[in-house]
């Protein structure tokens, strides 16, 4: 038995000893309860106990729930007339044992005894029955929500995943198709950097082999893997270029996100903002603290030619959707050119105070 199912029949159990308390409370205390009194001051909490399952356990999940709603009304317009007029007739009779036993209430004006004034009678308890099937059909329908809700969210939960790890899997052989390339080019002119380059990008892989089976990692981790990538690149660079890099954590802050985020920025700043001929430069801070981590990326603006198709602007596209999925409502993400200084800038901020408990 599961926890929330032991707790429901508690919840149930007290509700109807509650239910049950005044009738075996509020009774003449002067005359002497045999059995069958007893008995039949129990039968109105048990009637509204048939009643309530008969809707909770059959009527509302096997026909209002399956739009038999002709079958739910009817079964319970008869059933309650049937109880109503039967807990009439033992109301009659109660008062008949208790009269013989002496009791003597005070005198109350009845109308006569037609049929009709019978049934008029009876009316008076249809109204604790009706009330229990509302409050049957109410419960049912609200677990019922509950359920929905929460197989709704489980839903999306699952899709969100699903949706991270085809990211994830997307990203890995974009990253490595730029760096091949890098490789490649370098191969023709240093080949001593390209092995040292090809050692870098064996201990990068090892981090993405790894690091990728997360759902977050370490931003000191991530800071590591972008240091190893920006050491990469900066072997097939000339002299032209600046690069700098910067990363400012403070010690205890054991701060977790989500990985591979930021490397499609620095990849785009590399592809965007060097110039074979033009000075060029390279700016990439990351900073952590406070709840929140920022990564901020300055480049000198060298856009591509409307011919070159390289990348096709798929990273950034996958930084935006990561985002969207990791942290929805939660980040900032500010991108543009500075068109007086010729710069391309590109700063999110990622707010996420909880960061520090979850891996």
């Amino acid at each position: 038995m599961t926890r929330n199912k032991f707790f429901t029949i508690v919840f149930h159990a007290v509700c109807w000893i509650l239910v049950t308390l005044p009738s075996v409370t509020f009774v003449p205390m002067h005359i002497e309860q045999t059995v069958d009194m007893t008995l039949i001051h129990l039968s109105m909490p048990l009637f509204l106990c048939v009643i309530f399952y008969m809707n909770y356990l059959w009527l509302v999940p096997r026909c209002l729930m399956q739009r038999r709603v002709r079958v739910y009304a009817c079964v319970n317009v008869v059933v309650v007339v049937v109880l109503a007029v039967f807990m009439q007739v033992l109301s009659n009779v109660l008062h008949t044992m208790e009269f013989e036993a002496g009791f003597r209430p005070p005198p109350i004006h009845e109308p006569d005894g037609s049929p009709l004034m019978y049934l008029l009678r009876s009316s008076r308890n249809v109204m604790p029955f009706i009330l229990s099937v509302v409050l049957a059909t109410l419960l049912r329908m609200a677990m019922r929500w509950q359920a929905t809700e929460a197989a709704r969210k489980e839903m999306e939960k699952q899709k969100v995943e699903s949706e991270l790890r085809n990211l994830q899997n997307q990203i890995n052989p974009h990253f490595l198709l730029n760096t091949l390339n890098n490789i490649y080019a370098l191969i023709s002119f240093d080949s001593d950097k390209a092995q040292r380059a090809v050692l870098s990008l064996s201990a990068l892989l090892r981090q993405m082999l790894y690091g990728g089976k997360k759902a977050s990692v370490s931003i000191k981790d991530e800071a590591d893997f972008i240091r190893n990538y920006v050491e990469l690149m900066k072997l097939r660079l000339n002299k032209n270029v600046k690069i700098d890099f910067n990363v400012r954590i403070p010690d205890g802050h054991d701060v977790y996100m989500a990985p591979f985020i930021l490397i499609s920025l620095v990849e785009n700043a590399f592809k965007h903002g060097v110039s074979p001929t033009e000075p060029s430069f390279i700016s990439i801070s990351i900073m952590a603290g406070d709840g929140k981590i920022e990564c901020e990326i300055k480049n000198s603006n060298h856009p591509k030619s409307s011919s070159d198709k390289s990348g096709h602007g798929i990273g950034l596209e996958q930084v935006a959707r990561r985002l969207d999925l990791a942290y929805a409502g939660r980040y900032e993400w500010q991108r543009g050119v500075d068109r007086q200084n010729n710069v391309y800038y590109s700063k999110i901020i990622i707010y996420d105070t909880d960061l520090c408990n979850h891996r």
